[in-house]
Parts: structure tokens; C-alpha cells; sequence
């Protein structure tokens, strides 16, 4: 029995090496891509506070900031301390992502190998997690710490939670033999590893708010592998403590979901501009897109646009496949627990960004799969093993598989992180596997400005607002390149067009008003400056400027031209 026990210590060991090593090698090109110009100017590269390192300021102001329509405080003090090691060196800021995704599949082997025993289909899993297409984005967008760091303190959440329930059903099995009818339970207070789940998963949600589906992933969990869910008297009962015992950490996620939904006010589309029909179209499609890459994982861009329709019966087919997959789950639950668990883990944790609530232009992303894929993966490799378990040659078929698919994965990963060396990659990938991107246009005339390509960058902005004239930044790129060019009339249209469709929007308000001053408007440039003002009061250039507008606009008023007479 110690022999048995060594090896398999041994065995788990080399596991975790391998895991380890060869997630690092395949991300290691990461290392020498730069920074990309979505999102990462504003978490990183031109965000003071970020710059600055790591501050008693600056962390205060995390913990305080809506920046970027997210409440999200480790994430921002994280970019700090990656500014305060590495300054605006991209390959550390890379570095700190990888470190967390290797941790996050370490961990993530570690909890199904002691939940299940499984040692293999573990590894499978963690395999699959780590080295598909799909995760790139997650790990080479410098921006998506966000991704990364919430999933780290949701795999430290379920690893004590699991610690917690399983002393908990130990203790249980004791009161059984004692002669209580509900064994599953235990009326002691809170022990140290729930506290732990629950600070944890705190963390999480001060990371990234969608891991606010953690709770239900937990009754999941306590349905298979922990199997808390049997009790002496099946039923309701059994369950209601289960219930009772998530309470604190369904008001974590209430608390979240409102101050979420408070930052986000700004940035939510209100149903005027998208339905909820369409919404919940956008939804069941993606869910099955989602479904289709995962297995088949091409044509991956870092934006996919909204469609200006989906075909009816396309709606109707992906709702027909939900429903009939979630009813196959729950009707094999009994005998294939494993099933349940991995599809509404999928279902589930994809909730907070399906588009029901939509905020940003995407009409779904990859970064999304990063936590939900893990169900998916969990229920395909148990689901080929139970598949395999009457043929002779199951452990010669099962390896080849997974080999075959794993080396896929890897070979798809390393020609996607090719596509994150540059914006300019970056965006013309995307140009090409979608139709009608305009905020991959506007993004590909960014990249294309930047390298001295005006006249390029022009026609990608052009196109940009020809295919939606109400995108703001579209309209307010063109305007800028358009001024540049010597065409003030045709700019000031795109400009106005622009501050009127993002009136929040600081930079874009503070250009117009500097516009309209520089063209004898300084009435105009005093509202655009105060307009700059109310969306970010820390803004000293907006507010000299407003000085010098009203200035100028006291000078040229006709009252103060009578006054002025002799």
C-alpha cells in the first residue's frame, strides 16, 4: 500500500512537471509581443495611475475607480506592481499572465485529481485548459489579467471548498454510524477551510465580476464528485442545507452584480438599441458558436461583430440542441453524474456575458470560454472513458485520441499567438475570418496610423463608420485622420457626430473641444470642455482649456464689445 501510494505521488508529480513545462514552451513566443491598442492603453499603457506602480494612492484609487466601466481592484493594484517591476515592458506584463494561467491549470489538475481519484482524465482536462485555441486571448492580451487572475482565486475557492465538504461528509459518515438520519451535514460553525472558499472567492470577484456563477458551480460540485446530495432520506431535505450553506456566498454575488451593474451603467445598450429578442438570439447562437469552437476551433478573431440578423430557423435549431442536451443530462445524471455537472458548468458560468446584459461591441468573445470550457472538457474526457470502458484496447485508443487532439491544440495555440506579436496582425486577422467589423477596422486604421500608413488607415476608418455610422470612436478617427488631411469641413462632421454619440466619453469631447476653439467656437468648446469634465474631473488639460474657452467667449460676446466702446 506504501508502494502503491509513493508511485502515485510520483506520478502526479511528473504530471504537474509536465503541465507545467510544456504550457510554458508553447507560450513562451508571448514574451516578445508588444502591447495591443484595445484596451490595453486604457489598463496600461496610457492609465497614470497604472504607471505609476505600486502606491498607497494608486491602490486607494482601485479600490475606489468605475474606470473602464469595471469594479475590479486587484486587477488594476496587479498592472501596478507588473509597472512598479517592469515599467511599460511588455514582456513582463506577458510573463505575469502565463505564470497565472500555469498556476490556474496546476491547480485545476490538483482539485479534479482529488475530487475524482481520475488521475488521467484529470490530466486530460488540465491538458485541454491549458493548451486550447481558445485561451489565447485570455493569456496573451496583456488586458486580460482579469481572466486570468479571477480564474486563479476561483480554482483556490473550489480547492478549500472541497477540503471544507469533504471534512464536513467525513464527519457526516461518523454522525451516520451514530445514528442520524442526515449524515451528509454538520451543525459546527464555519471551519477554516469555508472561510478561506469564501475570502477567496471575494478575491474573484474583485478580479472580475463574471465569476459570480462560483456559488451554483459549488452545488455542482456537491451533486458530483462530492455527492453531498445523498442522504438516509433522499429528497428536498437533503438539499436545503446545501442551499443554507452557499447563503454567503450568494451575497457576495449579489453585492457584485450591484456594484457591477452600477459602473457598467454608462456602457450597458439599453434595449432600444438591441432588443431583447434579439438578445436572446444572439445568446442561444452563441452558446452553440461557442460549442463549435471549442471542438473546431477556426476563424478565431479578438472580435466578433454583432450580425444584423440571425435566421430564424438557425434560432430555433440551436434552442431545439440546448434543450435536448440539457434534458439528456438530467435524465442521465443518475447513472453518468459527471454529465449534469459539465454541461450546466458550461451553461451556467456563460450566463454574465451571453448578451443578456451587453456591454461592448462583441456579440460574443473567446476570452469568455476561459472558465465555462472546463465543463465542457470534464464532460467529454469522462464522457470517452465511460464510452470506452467495454473495449479491449480502451487504454491504447484513449491515449492515441488524446494525444492526437492535445498535439492539435497545440499546433492551432502556437499559430494563434502569432496573430498577438502586433496590432497590426492582430486586426488583420480579424479583417479577414469576419465580415463587416467595423470596430476591427477602426482598430486595423489605429495600427495602421500609428506606423506612418495614414492614407491606409483612412479607408479602414471610412469603412469602419460605413458599415456603423453610430460607432463613436469610427467617427471620431476619421474626423482626427481627416483633419490631418487638410479636410476641416468634412472632419468637423465626424467629430460632431462622434461627441454627440459618446457625450461621456473625455477624450473625445476634450478633441472636439479643442476643435471648435481652434475654429472660433469657444461657446461650443466650453460645453465639449465641461462635457470632458463631468466623465473624468481629474482631467487638468480639460480644465485649463475651459478656462481659456470661457475666456475667449467673454472676450467675443457682443455685451462685452459695448462695454468695451469708448
Amino acid at each position: 500500500m506504501f508502494s502503491a501510494n509513493w508511485n502515485r505521488k510520483r506520478l502526479t508529480t511528473v504530471v504537474c512537471l509536465v503541465l507545467a513545462v510544456v504550457t510554458l514552451l508553447v507560450y513562451l513566443p508571448v514574451l516578445r509581443n508588444g502591447f495591443v491598442n484595445y484596451d490595453d492603453p486604457d489598463y496600461i499603457t496610457n492609465n497614470s495611475h497604472v504607471k505609476a506602480g505600486l502606491t498607497w494612492a494608486g491602490i486607494v484609487w482601485a479600490f475606489q475607480s468605475s474606470e473602464a466601466s469595471n469594479w475590479h481592484p486587484l486587477t488594476w493594484i496587479s498592472h501596478m506592481a507588473d509597472c512598479q517591476l517592469f515599467g511599460l515592458n511588455s514582456a513582463g506584463h506577458h510573463l505575469t499572465n502565463l505564470f497565472f494561467h500555469t498556476a490556474n491549470t496546476l491547480l485545476l489538475f490538483i482539485l479534479l485529481n482529488q475530487l475524482t481519484g481520475a488521475l488521467w482524465r484529470s490530466a486530460s482536462v488540465a491538458a485541454l485548459f491549458a493548451w486550447h485555441p481558445l485561451h489565447v486571448e485570455s493569456v496573451a492580451w496583456a488586458s486580460e489579467r482579469k481572466d486570468v487572475l479571477s480564474a486563479f482565486f476561483w480554482m483556490l475557492t473550489l480547492l478549500a471548498y472541497a477540503r471544507y465538504a469533504g471534512k464536513q461528509s467525513s464527519v457526516g459518515r461518523r454522525a451516520s454510524s451514530a445514528g442520524n438520519t442526515n449524515p451528509a451535514f454538520d451543525p459546527r460553525p464555519p471551519t477554516l477551510d469555508y472561510c478561506l472558499a469564501l475570502f477567496f472567492f471575494a478575491c474573484g470577484l474583485m478580479s472580475k465580476p463574471m465569476v459570480v456563477t462560483l456559488p451554483f458551480v459549488l452545488l455542482l460540485l456537491d451533486f458530483w464528485p462530492l455527492d453531498r446530495m445523498r442522504s438516509a432520506e433522499c429528497g428536498v431535505r437533503s438539499v436545503v442545507p446545501l442551499l443554507l450553506e452557499k447563503i454567503p456566498f450568494f451575497a457576495l454575488t449579489i453585492a457584485s452584480s450591484v456594484v457591477t451593474r452600477l459602473v457598467q451603467n454608462g456602457a450597458l445598450w439599453s434595449t432600444n438599441s438591441l432588443p431583447l429578442h434579439f438578445r436572446a438570439a444572439n445568446a442561444l447562437m452563441s452558446y452553440v458558436r461557442y460549442i463549435a469552437k471549442m471542438f473546431w476551433p477556426t476563424d478565431l478573431a479578438l472580435i466578433y461583430p454583432y450580425p444584423h440578423y440571425w435566421p430564424v430557423a438557425g434560432v430555433i435549431a440551436a434552442a431545439l440542441l440546448l434543450a435536448m442536451c440539457s434534458a439528456l443530462a438530467i435524465l442521465c445524471a443518475k447513472r453518468f453524474p459527471y454529465l449534469i455537472v459539465g454541461w450546466f458548468w458550461f451553461l451556467g458560468t456563460l450566463v454574465p456575458a451571453i448578451g443578456f446584459v451587453q456591454a461592448g461591441v462583441q456579440s460574443m468573445a473567446d476570452r469568455y470560454t476561459y472558465l465555462p470550457g472546463i465543463g465542457l472538457f470534464i464532460l467529454v474526457v469522462w464522457g470517452l472513458n465511460d464510452l470506452l470502458n467495454s473495449h479491449p484496447q480502451k487504454e491504447k485508443i484513449a491515449a492515441l485520441t488524446g494525444s492526437l487532439v492535445l498535439a492539435g491544440c497545440l499546433a492551432v495555440t502556437s499559430i494563434q499567438l502569432k496573430y498577438w506579436r502586433n496590432s497590426l496582425a492582430l486586426f488583420l486577422h480579424a479583417v479577414e475570418v469576419t465580415t463587416d467589423n467595423y470596430a476591427a477596422d477602426n482598430c486595423l486604421g489605429t495600427a495602421l496610423e500609428d506606423i506612418g500608413k495614414k492614407d491606409e488607415a483612412a479607408k479602414f476608418y471610412a469603412e469602419s463608420v460605413r458599415v456603423e455610422p453610430d460607432f463613436p470612436l469610427g467617427q471620431f478617427n476619421l474626423g482626427m485622420i481627416l483633419l490631418e488631411q487638410g479636410r476641416a469641413d468634412e472632419a468637423s462632421n465626424h467629430l460632431a457626430a462622434a461627441a454627440q454619440l459618446a457625450p461621456r466619453d473625455p477624450v473625445m469631447q476634450f478633441d472636439f473641444g479643442v476643435y471648435q476653439l481652434q475654429h472660433g467656437n469657444p461657446g461650443d468648446a466650453a460645453n465639449c470642455f465641461k462635457a470632458a469634465l463631468a466623465a473624468k474631473p481629474d482631467f487638468p488639460e480639460a480644465r485649463g482649456r475651459l478656462d481659456e474657452a470661457l475666456g475667449k467667449a467673454k472676450m467675443s460676446s457682443p455685451a462685452n464689445a459695448i462695454r468695451s466702446t469708448p
